[in-house]
C-alpha cells in the first residue's frame, strides 16, 4: 500500500509500470536499456480515491489523462530506472495530495463607498489636468 494521505492509500497493483528507452544524456549506454518510466494509474476505475478527488485529479491531470480516464506519468530525469520509477511514484503522489485540496469559493465583493468617492474625484482631477491643456476656443 502507497501511503497518499492519511485517508487515501493506494494499492500497488493499481499501479502499471513500463520500462522504455530514455533519450537525452548517457553516451551509448542510453541506447541500450530501458531507464525510462511510464507509470499508468487508471484514476477512472480506483476505488480508493473519492469522487471529488478524482475530477480535481483529472483537471490537474490535463494532457497527461486518456480519455479512457488512465492517468500517464513519464520519467526519464535521471539514469537509473531505480531513481526513475521513485521520481514517477513521487509525482503521482505529489499530484494525488493537490487534488485533495478543495479549492475555496469565491465570495464576491463590492467596492467600499469611500473607495467610488476617490476613484471619482480622480477623474475629475484628472479632467481638469486634460481641459486645462486646451487651447482657449476648444471650450466652445
Amino acid at each position: 500500500m502507497i501511503r497518499v494521505t492519511h485517508l487515501i492509500s493506494l494499492d500497488e497493483s493499481e499501479l502499471q509500470e513500463e520500462f522504455v528507452r530514455a533519450s537525452g544524456p548517457g553516451g551509448q549506454h542510453v541506447n541500450k536499456t530501458e531507464t525510462a518510466v511510464q507509470l499508468r494509474f487508471d484514476v477512472a476505475g480506483s476505488p480508493n480515491l473519492p469522487p471529488d478527488v478524482k475530477a480535481r485529479l483529472v483537471k490537474l491531470a490535463g494532457s497527461r489523462m486518456s480519455s479512457s480516464g488512465v492517468l500517464i506519468i513519464v520519467g526519464d530525469r535521471y539514469r537509473s530506472q531505480l531513481r526513475n520509477r521513485e521520481d514517477v511514484r513521487e509525482r503521482l503522489i505529489d499530484l494525488i495530495r493537490d487534488a485533495t485540496v478543495v479549492p475555496k469559493t469565491r465570495r464576491p465583493t463590492k467596492p467600499s463607498y469611500g473607495a467610488k468617492q476617490r476613484r471619482l474625484e480622480g477623474k475629475a482631477k484628472r479632467a481638469e489636468v486634460k481641459r486645462g491643456r486646451q487651447y482657449p476656443g476648444a471650450q466652445d
